[in-house]
């Protein structure tokens, strides 16, 4: 069991990171044009920062798992 669990949080801390530099990306990209979309590059930012979290915290559990 805990090798699957082991696997699994693996798989979505890959996600995560990936979810995260995308949505990194898609913010700076519409800062960098400047236009009227600046609202959506803030929305974006904001997502970037709770993608972010969830991914520190599925890290440190698979850390906490690995250490056990």
């Amino acid at each position: 069991m805990s090798a699957i669990m082991i696997t699994l949080l693996t798989i979505l801390v890959g996600l995560g990171m990936l979810a995260t530099l995308a949505t990194l990306f898609m913010g700076m990209l519409g800062m960098a044009r400047g236009s009227e979309d600046l609202r959506r590059s803030n929305t974006l930012m904001r997502w970037r920062v709770t993608i972010q979290g969830v991914t520190l915290v599925l890290f440190a559990l698979l850390l906490f798992l690995m250490r056990g």
